[in-house]
C-alpha cells in the first residue's frame, strides 16, 4: 500500500510541508514519485516516520535523528524499547512533579505543612539520571550502582545542595563563555565541577573526566541536554573540559 503525503500527514498529525522538508534534508524520502510528480510513501515510512516524532518528542534535533537512524547499528526493536523507558521516566517525572505542585498549593492555601524537602520533590529525579548516565559511560553498570548508591545514601537536604551546587556551576560557566572554555574563570568552574563529581558521585580520573566532556557534546542526550542550559553550551563544555584535563596532566 502506498501513501500520499496527505495521507501521511494526516495519519501522523503532521503538516504537509513538514514531510516535505523532511523529505528535502534526506531524513524521509517517498518511496517513489508519480508521474504527476506527487511522492508516494510505502510502509516503511511509516514505522520511520514514528521513529522520527518518538525521537523529536525526547528533544533530540533533526541532524541527531538523521545519524541515529541512518548508523548501521540502528535496530527498531531496541529503539522501541529505549523510547519505552525514556516515556516511562519522563511520565513517572511529571506525577511527581504534579504532586509538588498540589502540596504547594494546599500549602500556600494553609491546608498542608509543606516541609523544605518538599519544595523541590520530582526535581531532582533528572539530574540524578543524567549523573548515573554519566557513570553508565564511564564505569559501566558497576559505576551505576556506586553513583546510586552515594546518592541514595544522601538526605534530602543533601540533595538539595548538591543540585544547588550543580547549577551554580553550570550558571558560572554560561556567564563566562564570552571569555573563552581556557579563560582562567570558565577553567576554575570546570575544575569544581570535576570536584564535585568525585566528592559526590563517583571517582572520576582526569582521563574519565575527559571522556566525559565528549559525551556532553557527541551523545544526542547530553548534549540536548547543555543546549537546553544555553545555546552551545555542549560543545562548549568538551573544549572546557578538555583543556582542563590536558592542562592538569601536564599534556
Amino acid at each position: 500500500m502506498s501513501y500520499t503525503v496527505k495521507d501521511l500527514a494526516n495519519l501522523a498529525g503532521v503538516t504537509r510541508r513538514t514531510l516535505h522538508y523532511y523529505d528535502e534534508i534526506g531524513l524521509l524520502h517517498p518511496a517513489t514519485h508519480g508521474d504527476n510528480g506527487y511522492r508516494y510513501y510505502g510502509e516503511d515510512a511509516l514505522l520511520r516516520l514514528q521513529q522520527i516524532l518518538f525521537y523529536r518528542e525526547l528533544d533530540f534535533t533533526l541532524e541527531q535523528i538523521k545519524a541515529i537512524l541512518e548508523s548501521p547499528d540502528f535496530d527498531l526493536l531496541h529503539a522501541l524499547e529505549g523510547h519505552k523507558r525514556r516515556l516511562r521516566q519522563r511520565v513517572d517525572r511529571l506525577e511527581c512533579l504534579i504532586d509538588t505542585v498540589d502540596k504547594t498549593i494546599l500549602h500556600i492555601r494553609g491546608e498542608y505543612k509543606m516541609s523544605k524537602q518538599d519544595y523541590y520533590k520530582g526535581f531532582d529525579e533528572e539530574q540524578q539520571k543524567q549523573y548515573e548516565e554519566q557513570a553508565r559511560q564511564c564505569w559501566g553498570d558497576a559505576g551505576v550502582a556506586e553513583s546510586s548508591k552515594r546518592w541514595n545514601a544522601y538526605t534530602r537536604d543533601q540533595k538539595n545542595d548538591i543540585l544547588a551546587e550543580g547549577h551554580e556551576i553550570n550558571a558560572g560557566i554560561v556567564a563566562n563563555m564570552d571569555k573563552g572554555y581556557d579563560s582562567p574563570e570558565v577553567q576554575s568552574w570546570i575544575g569544581r565541577w570535576h570536584k564535585a563529581i568525585n566528592d559526590h558521585f563517583y571517582p572520576c580520573s582526569l582521563e574519565i573526566f575527559e571522556a566525559l566532556g565528549h559525551g556532553y557534546n557527541q551523545d544526542p542526550e547530553f548534549s540536548a541536554f547543555y543546549e537546553k542550559l544555553h545555546p552551545g553550551l555542549a560543545p562548549f563544555m568538551e573544549q572546557a573540559m578538555t583543556h582542563y584535563c590536558r592542562t592538569v596532566a601536564g599534556r
